[in-house]
């Protein structure tokens, strides 16, 4: 008894150690609130300048966002460039000619490292600028928890396996958001993200010319200037409000003039076609929902056992 009675202080003391430890790992949307106070500021600044330098922008940063955070978690693996340990997952297929946005990051980078040197990580930064993108475009705000730290390594292999194509159907979505925890409702509301940017005529040239559940009008005003066999030539994801964040995206759906086959997918006699309406003629329903999956997304987190730094450039380990 006395073995155990001495024993008891040792383990109150571990399992305080313990919860320390896991609090320390919570993301709290007040996590530099004595570190780094001015940060959401800047980051929004930054984010001002580079959309009304370029619209696309915002949508640039969305899709990294997206791709990092489906890939290990969110750790800003996807900024890496690669080294002799890991090839980098920007020369990803999913992210190779495609990925954009990666110079706006490290400005912002280094405008929050003038201000709050080695602290605020690049995973942190990516989100903050997420939401601020889709903002300035007339999308809905959200809070952004903080906390994150940036990956000492980057996943090509993953990123390959993990990241949905043009091309994928309903059920291989529904299956590769569910893998990450979403549900189809989240997995469709995330799809909304594709009301800002654009894609690449090889990305949809097969959908253009062969695909039978496209508006015609729509179809032959893309095969102007999309050859079959693909270009490099670039098209809106949403047509009809291409530089807003809104709900144009499911009303394009409902139309037939999805411009991936990945997108008109979700508005085609299966599960999603009733909440792809609703969207389409309820934004509201839409912001919300979209708002709340990205901040379910924003909370992946890398594997277990993942080192984790504060990045002092964003590009590569310190």
């Amino acid at each position: 008894m006395a073995s155990m009675a001495s024993m008891i202080p040792r383990l109150v003391l571990a399992l305080c150690l313990f919860s320390a430890l896991v609090s320390a790992h919570q993301l709290s949307s007040t996590f530099y609130s004595a570190t780094c106070p001015n940060l959401q500021q800047v980051v929004r600044s930054a984010m001002a300048d580079a959309v009304r330098q370029n619209p696309r922008n915002a949508a640039f940063i969305l899709r990294l966002f997206f791709h990092d955070c489906f890939v290990n978690g969110c750790d800003a693996s996807i900024l890496l460039d690669g080294t002799a340990a890991f090839a980098s997952e920007k020369f990803a297929n999913p992210n190779r000619d495609s990925a954009r946005g990666y110079e706006i990051i490290d400005a912002i980078k280094a405008r929050v490292e003038a201000n709050c040197p080695a602290t605020v990580s690049c995973a942190d930064i990516l989100a903050l600028a997420t939401r601020d993108g889709v903002a300035l475009l007339g999308g809905q705000t959200w809070t952004v928890q903080l906390g994150r730290r940036d990956s000492r390594a980057a996943f090509q292999e993953a990123a390959n396996r993990e990241l949905p194509a043009p091309f994928s159907d309903l059920s291989l979505l529904i299956s590769m958001f569910r893998d990450k925890g979403f549900t189809p409702r989240e997995m469709t509301a995330l799809s909304g993200a594709h009301t800002i940017g654009q894609a690449q005529c090889s990305q949809f040239d097969d959908r253009i010319y062969n695909d039978r559940n496209i508006n015609a009008t729509f179809a032959a005003l893309r095969r102007r200037t999309c050859p079959r066999g693909g270009s490099r030539a670039l098209a809106p994801l949403d047509g009809e409000t291409p530089y807003r964040f809104d709900n144009g995206y499911y009303r394009e759906l409902v139309a037939q003039r999805g411009l991936l086959q990945s997108d008109q997918v979700l508005f085609n006699g299966g599960s999603q076609d009733a909440l792809v309406r609703r969207y389409s003629v309820d934004g509201a329903a839409f912001a919300r929902d979209f708002a709340a999956a990205m901040v379910k997304m924003g909370a992946l987190r890398p594997r277990p056992g993942t080192a984790g730094e504060v990045r002092l450039v964003c590009n590569r380990v310190n």
